[in-house]
């Protein structure tokens, strides 16, 4: 009886073709392993294609500054070490799927100017979005203000009121929202405004959505400049506090660059002649 191996080369002969040597023949079972090895390894270069450019998508959409990462962060300071390590505990605990589900939580950063607040947060969105494809959105409140402002002309032609319904849809759906600049140069917000603002921290809440609030006030300050009732909302979050105390990182101005350009005496207003 002839194996299938003999049958092959018979039927290749008698069609003028080249037979299979003893190297070159390979049985089904080795082939379809090797079908499966390779079919395995096509479906896993696709899902990693896939989730590359899901993570593009989202840092396209997130508005984070790129070069805001651990690994451009001089840690310089206990403060900023301390941050550090609160950040590394805030990101880890994503893996644990039961804190995702347990609730809404929210990193409160306060200090002053150039402490380094927004780079922190916009390291630890970027490292939730690589890790764990959050998505992220970055916005200044008082960008979002103007904006609502706006929203509120309409004789407008430039649709911004709807503009600003998709965008404020976007601040509620989010999964971590870093909101920026809270009451930058303001004593204490409009009322209605505090209303909005403690409103969209109410329903992110309920939603389950995480937020990282930035400001330059202390927490007293920001408590009278969002009202007690926006107040109240961030502390029904599982809130971590984050105090910036250390030296500012932004470049000053030097003596050089103080000095006036031009001998020439400036104008100055009211100079009688």
């Amino acid at each position: 009886m002839h194996s299938i191996k003999d049958r092959i080369n018979n039927l290749a002969r008698a069609m003028g073709k080249s037979t299979l040597s003893e190297d070159e023949y390979i049985d089904y079972k080795t082939l379809r392993q090797q079908y499966e090895q390779q079919a395995n390894e096509e479906v896993r270069q696709l899902q990693s294609r896939s989730k590359k450019e899901r993570i593009s998508a989202i840092h396209g959409r997130s508005d984070l500054n790129p070069k805001w990462t651990f690994a451009n962060l001089v840690e310089d300071s206990e403060d900023v070490i301390e941050a550090v390590s609160i950040a590394q505990s805030f990101i880890a605990a994503h893996e644990d799927s039961s804190w995702r589900d347990a609730g809404s939580h929210m990193m409160l950063f306060y200090g002053d100017y150039g402490r380094g607040k927004s780079h922190i947060a916009g390291a630890i969105a970027h490292q939730l979005i690589d890790q764990y494809e959050i998505s992220v959105l970055y916005r200044q409140l008082s960008t979002l203000q103007e904006m609502r402002y706006f929203s509120y002309d309409f004789s407008a032609q430039d649709n911004i009121g709807q503009k600003f319904r998709a965008v404020h849809q976007e601040l509620l759906e989010v999964d971590l929202l870093v909101l920026d600049e809270v009451c930058v140069n303001e004593t204490v917000l409009k009322k209605n405004t505090q209303s909005w603002l403690g409103n969209l921290l109410r329903q992110r809440l309920v939603n389950k959505k995480n937020c990282i609030l930035i400001t330059n006030h202390n927490l007293a300050e920001l408590e009278h400049a969002i009202g007690r009732y926006c107040f109240e909302s961030i502390k029904e979050y599982d809130t971590y506090r984050v105090r910036f105390s250390g030296p500012s990182r932004r470049s000053g101005i030097t003596a050089a660059e103080a000095e006036p350009s031009s001998t020439t005496p400036r104008y100055q207003p009211n100079q009688v002649r």
